[in-house]
């Protein structure tokens, strides 16, 4: 079945998965010469900048959705305010995407392992509230850097289970240089749901996550009133949109001392977060920081 696209110029299976992250690639690191990865960005770029230019979440951000019977998919494609050096040291390494990936709410724990398979994070994915390690599913990503060029990147993270019936998270950023000190980021999120997962899906859909929504706008109904996306595409909307928030507001941190960052990205997420009520919001400043110092501690400590 041919996957259905949602495409809307605004920043998106369920509480407990809502922690993992973006799309799949290909091949070897290394300094390539083939330059189509970053032509092919460079288009995309230049294809969406009507949506970059006037949307309504009032940033050069798109968001774009997709369902199929193999899965979900979420991308993100935005132009930051970093100069590509910036946005490639910073996001070229595994202990930084665990610095990006603890922001998430239902992120329990992240720590980057070097072995003779090579890098992989180990992801502790849970509740929105303090939990144990023993309680918290854990999920192994690979990680891999795909493409290195020197205006363009692309990293990979790979994993073949996830919690309740998930499988085959693929997560991939990619990333080009653009003139004025800015970068054009295009951010994948995308799993699989078997029959199990669909199961616990219906269920949250049904329950916690009844009122849900994403940020795509429906077309007018019959009574000429507009809604947005609900149900998977709504999960699907909502955690690659936090993911998205969390890698800006690293990047942003690291104009900060380094004794500074962790409390910068902290608060800099809830705010970003908090600007969309509707979809994100979950907890309260105050126990979101009490949660995240504890668990980045954790995090430093238990290996």
């Amino acid at each position: 079945m041919t996957p259905q696209r949602y495409q809307h110029s605004w920043p998106g299976i369920w509480q407990c998965l809502a922690g993992i992250v973006f799309a799949c690639g290909g091949c070897n690191a290394g300094a390539a010469t083939d330059t189509a990865p970053a032509s092919a960005l460079r288009g995309v770029y230049t294809r969406l900048a009507p949506a970059l230019a006037h949307n309504a979440f009032g940033q050069p951000l798109v968001l774009e959705s997709a369902e199929s019977t193999k899965g979900l998919t979420g991308d993100i494609y935005a132009v930051v305010p970093y100069p590509f050096a910036a946005v490639s040291t910073g996001m070229k390494s595994a202990e930084h995407w665990c610095d990006v990936m603890i922001l998430h709410i239902n992120t329990k724990y992240c720590h980057a392992v070097a072995g003779p398979q090579g890098t992989r994070l180990s992801v502790n994915i849970g509740k929105k509230t303090p939990q144990a390690m023993a309680d918290a599913t854990r999920v192994e990503f690979q990680y891999n850097e795909t493409r290195t060029l020197q205006n363009y990147f692309a990293i990979t993270l790979t994993a073949r289970q996830g919690p309740l019936g998930t499988s085959n998270y693929r997560i991939r950023l990619e990333a080009v240089e653009l003139p004025d000190k800015q970068s054009f980021l295009h951010l994948t999120y995308a799993y699989g749901v078997g029959f199990a997962g669909r199961l616990a899906m219906q269920t949250y859909l049904a329950t916690l996550g009844a009122d849900k929504v994403g940020f795509t706008r429906l077309a007018p109904g019959a009574d000429g009133q507009t809604g947005y996306v609900a149900g998977v595409r709504g999960v699907v909307e909502r955690n690659t949109m936090r993911y998205y928030l969390a890698i800006d507001s690293f990047l942003a941190s690291q104009r900060e001392s380094p004794a500074a960052q962790l409390e910068h990205r902290l608060q800099s997420w809830f705010s970003a977060v908090e600007r969309y009520p509707r979809q994100l919001h979950e907890v309260d400043r105050p126990d979101y920081l009490t949660m995240k110092r504890a668990e980045v501690l954790r995090q430093q400590t238990l290996y």
